[in-house]
C-alpha cells in the first residue's frame, strides 16, 4: 500500500530541518482530508474475484485424485502416492508461450493460449518419462477483465485436462502502469513424477535405435518473434488474409493460433506398449537443437528429411524472409514436435499404436556411431 502526504511547510523559518516532525499516517488530516485505494492505482481486487469465480468449474474438471482441497486457498495441496513407487523422483519444468500472444492479443482471441502454455511445460515433463501430475499458472495483465482472465484460464484448464494433470492454483496478478490495459503474459511451472529405474535419457539410448518423429500441429510456440518480422512487418500481411494453401478459407490469424499438440498422454502410453529409450521435446532451437540433447557422445542420430512434408505455413514463412534452410531447422520444428527414440525391434509397434490414438508417426532415420550430432539428410518432400 502507498500513503501520499503533503507536508505543510508553515511554521517553518526556512532553515532545512526546522521544527521538522515526525511523519505519521495521520499527519495532516485535519488541514486536507486525502485518501487513496487500490483501485485508484489501478488495481481491481473485484474483477480479480470475479476471474477466479468464472474459472471455478472448468478448474474442478482437472481434479485428480491426489488434490485436496478446493481452489482459492494460499496454496495447493497434493497427497503424492508414494506407494505406487519404489524410489520416486519428482521432475519440474517451467516455460511460457513467447510472442505467440501478441497474435493472440491482436485477433483478441484468449481461449488457446492456455493450451500452448501446459504443453509446452508437460512435453518437457514426460520427456523424462515423468507422469505430470499438477501445474501451477501465473497471469500478469495491465488490467483484470474477468472474461478475458477466463478464457486464458480455460484454455489453460482444458489442457490440463489433455495432459491428465491438475490444475492445482495459480496467481492472476494486475500491473497497471507495466502492461498496457490489452496486455497479458503467461507462464506456468509443472511437477511429475517418474520412477527412478525408468527415467528416460540418453544413457539409455544404443546404437541401432529408431528414431521416430510424432508431426506437430504447426509452428507450436516457438518462433514468433520471426514470424511475426517477416510475415506481418516486412512481409505486409494481414492476419485476416486468407491463404489458399491452408485450405478451408483458412486465414494467416487462425494458422498462427492453432494450439500446441499436447503429446503427454501418448508419450506416457508409448513407454508402457514399447521399448522407449529417450524422447525429445522439439522446441526452440528446432530439430538439431532439441534432438542432439538425448544422444550419447557416441552416436548420431540420421533424421531423412524426405519422409515428410513439414505444413504450408513453413514454407510461406521461408519464402516470405527469403530464410535460409539452416535457420528454418534452428527456429522451426518443421512438423515435428516429438522424437521418440526407441528399440528397432520395437519401432513398428510403436508407430502403429500412435497411430491408434491419433498421431501421424513415422521412422525417420536412425542412431548410428558418431559424435552426438544430428545429420539431418536429403530434402523435404514438397508438393
Amino acid at each position: 500500500m502507498t500513503h501520499v502526504s503533503e507536508r505543510n511547510s508553515a511554521g517553518s523559518n526556512g532553515a532545512e530541518g526546522a521544527d521538522r516532525q515526525p511523519w505519521t499516517a495521520g499527519a495532516g488530516r485535519g488541514m486536507r482530508k486525502r485518501t487513496a485505494t487500490y483501485a485508484d492505482a489501478g488495481v481491481s481486487i473485484e474483477a480479480g474475484d470475479r476471474a477466479v469465480e468464472l474459472l471455478k468449474s472448468k478448474v474442478k474438471r482437472t481434479t485428480r485424485p491426489e488434490v485436496m482441497g478446493d481452489l482459492g486457498g494460499f496454496s495447493g495441496l497434493f497427497k503424492l502416492n508414494t506407494s505406487k513407487y519404489k524410489s520416486p523422483i519428482l521432475a519440474s519444468s517451467t516455460d511460457g508461450v513467447g510472442t505467440k500472444l501478441v497474435i493472440a492479443q491482436q485477433l483478441d482471441i484468449h481461449d488457446t493460449i492456455g493450451i500452448d502454455l501446459v504443453a509446452m511445460v508437460v512435453d518437457d515433463l514426460v520427456a523424462c518419462g515423468a507422469e505430470p501430475l499438477f501445474l501451477l499458472d501465473y497471469i500478469a495483465c495491465g488490467e483484470v477483465v474477468p472474461d478475458k482472465v477466463a478464457e486464458i484460464g480455460a484454455g489453460i484448464a482444458d489442457g490440463c485436462r489433455y495432459a491428465g494433470c491438475a490444475l492445482l492454483g495459480g496467481e492472476t496478478a494486475e500491473h497497471p502502469g507495466v502492461l498496457r490495459p490489452d496486455e497479458y503474459d503467461v507462464s506456468a511451472t509443472g511437477v511429475g513424477v517418474v520412477e527412478e529405474s525408468e527415467i528416460l535419457s540418453r544413457d539409455r539410448v544404443e546404437i541401432g535405435d529408431a528414431v521416430i518423429a510424432m508431426r506437430s500441429s504447426g509452428l507450436h510456440s516457438n518462433g514468433y518473434s520471426l514470424v511475426r518480422h517477416v510475415l506481418l512487418g516486412a512481409g505486409r500481411m494481414r492476419l485476416d488474409s486468407v491463404v489458399d494453401d491452408f485450405g478451408s478459407q483458412r486465414t494467416l490469424g487462425e494458422e498462427l493460433l492453432t494450439p500446441t499438440k499436447i503429446y503427454a498422454k501418448d508419450c506416457l502410453g508409448l513407454i508402457e506398449e514399447t521399448d522407449v529409450r529417450a524422447f525429445s521435446h522439439v522446441t526452440g532451437g528446432g530439430i538439431p537443437g532439441n534432438l542432439n540433447r538425448i544422444l550419447p557422445a557416441n552416436a548420431d542420430a540420421v533424421v531423412d528429411r524426405s519422409t515428410w512434408r513439414p505444413q504450408p505455413i513453413f514454407d510461406l514463412i521461408q519464402a516470405k524472409g527469403r530464410i535460409e534452410d539452416h535457420e528454418m531447422e534452428a527456429t522451426f520444428n518443421m512438423g515435428v514436435g516429438m522424437f521418440a527414440i526407441v528399440s528397432s525391434d520395437d519401432a513398428d509397434r510403436a508407430m502403429a499404436y500412435l497411430t491408434g490414438r491419433g498421431v501421424e508417426a513415422w521412422q525417420v532415420g536412425e542412431v548410428i556411431e558418431g559424435t552426438g550430432e544430428v545429420q539431418m539428410m536429403g530434402q523435404y518432400t514438397r508438393g
